[in-house]
């Protein structure tokens, strides 16, 4: 009979079980990184959410990021836009919503372009921005939020590494370390000791099931969004209004309970504590037995021509991989480089051409396992105490993405207080 109460409260008491939002302890600074503008309207979608919920937060920053397309300031300044047309009625019912003026002054422009392979390139206006806000006085520490590639941060960094102790990192990584890998992998060598959640599939829950009829997924514009305002207008021309929403799990951290602590459970995840960021390195054609982790940094380092009128980290090589192309680099010295990172699992052909004359092109095959490795290898990156990445129990997945079992789970929740806000617009 002990032993049943014992459950009942154990179940009762369950953090799953009681996933009511928590008031975080004290208003968090947050910078936005966001990549709106290229290929993935996803972005405009949080965006819209952002601006939305913009009463609980201290927003220092909207900075336009590097991205697979052409992501720009302009589209943030649009939706600001957007947002004030609807403004005066969202203000009647919460009052601390962020007015349009101040958000202009909070955009800055980004880097435009892929990094170069050491990591950092010039400063932009965005990556200053990060550095004067980490460096105003402040006893909170600042959130940098990044929806896009790591670029700006990367750069910040590399300017002022005095920041390192004062920013912390929720990073939307999975397909944005793929595009942003030279980034990822100078903060990772350099800073190992940041503060840093590489949110890589935990996102995966929130967004919406393709398949799902119901208010939360495929309904949820004609329930809730529908004539609503401007913003519900403008929101219809992003996957028909189907809330994709993959980087809102960021924001969702940033207002439920103390985002000091990823461990917990959260709106926007619950993470893992890692010791290490898997990476391996292969000096010539892989087979099916050479087995990488999923979102892990893949390395080729190949020998080939010595040119002397190549320039060092020169692009000359092309990986072709899942009909996608990547550009690999000149090191000097007759040795070659190409970084990879996939979300894809399977055994994946590629190949890898090069423009230089007496390279060797070649063709193989690699195998990407759906897992996080426990035990370190010789070329992993050594991670301090602060490095956080998806929960890799076996429970804690859904449709096959680490960590993504607590999102789905609270997503209905989540869905439904949006709801709420979006209807004071009709």
């Amino acid at each position: 009979m002990h032993r049943v109460i014992l459950s009942l409260i154990v179940l009762l008491t369950s953090p799953l079980l009681s996933s009511a939002r928590q008031t975080p302890p004290e208003r968090p600074r947050v910078i936005i990184s966001t990549d709106i503008g290229g290929t993935d309207p996803d972005d405009n979608q949080s965006l819209t959410h952002l601006l939305m919920y913009s009463d609980e937060f201290d927003l220092e920053g909207l900075i336009s990021s590097p991205s697979f397309g052409d992501g720009s300031t302009s589209e943030i300044f649009r939706m600001i836009d957007v947002y004030e047309k609807d403004f005066p009625v969202l203000r009647s019912h919460f009052k601390g919503l962020m007015r349009p003026r101040a958000l202009r002054r909070l955009v800055k422009q980004g880097r435009t372009s892929e990094m170069h392979p050491c990591g950092f390139g010039g400063p932009t206006e965005g990556s200053r921005h990060i550095v004067k806000q980490a460096r105003r006085h402040d006893k909170r520490p600042l959130y940098i939020l990044v929806w896009g590639c790591l670029e700006d941060v990367a750069q910040a960094l590399h300017d002022a590494p005095d920041i390192a102790s004062k920013i912390r990192v929720y990073w939307i990584g999975g397909p944005n370390k793929k595009w942003g890998v030279n980034a990822y992998c100078y903060i990772v060598e350099n800073f190992p000791d940041l503060w840093f959640i590489e949110n890589n599939t935990t996102y995966r829950g929130f967004i919406y099931d393709s398949k799902n009829k119901d208010r939360f997924n495929l309904g949820f514009y004609d329930n809730f969004i529908r004539g609503a305002g401007n913003l519900g207008a403008d929101f219809a021309a992003y996957y028909k209004g189907n809330p994709k929403l993959g980087d809102t799990p960021s924001l969702l951290y940033m207002m439920d309970g103390d985002p000091s602590f990823p461990e917990r459970l959260s709106w926007g995840g619950s993470f893992s504590r890692v010791s290490h960021t898997p990476r391996s390195v292969f000096f010539g054609p892989t087979t099916a037995t050479d087995t990488v982790s999923i979102c892990s940094i893949i390395e080729w380092h190949l020998r080939g021509p010595v040119c002397l009128d190549v320039a060092v980290d020169s692009a000359c090589l092309t990986l072709d991989i899942r009909g996608q192309k990547w550009r690999g680099y000149y090191k000097g010295a007759g040795l070659y480089v190409i970084r990879h990172s996939t979300y894809y699992t399977g055994t994946l052909p590629y190949s890898i051409s090069s423009t230089i004359d007496g390279f060797p092109s070649f063709s193989g095959v690699i195998t990407v396992r759906n897992s996080w490795p426990l035990s370190p290898s010789e070329t992993d990156y050594n991670v301090g105490p602060n490095w956080w990445t998806d929960n890799y129990d076996p429970g804690e997945f859904s449709h096959n993405y680490a960590g993504a079992r607590q999102q789905l789970i609270l997503r209905n929740e989540i869905m439904e207080d949006w709801g709420k806000r979006w209807h004071t617009l009709k």
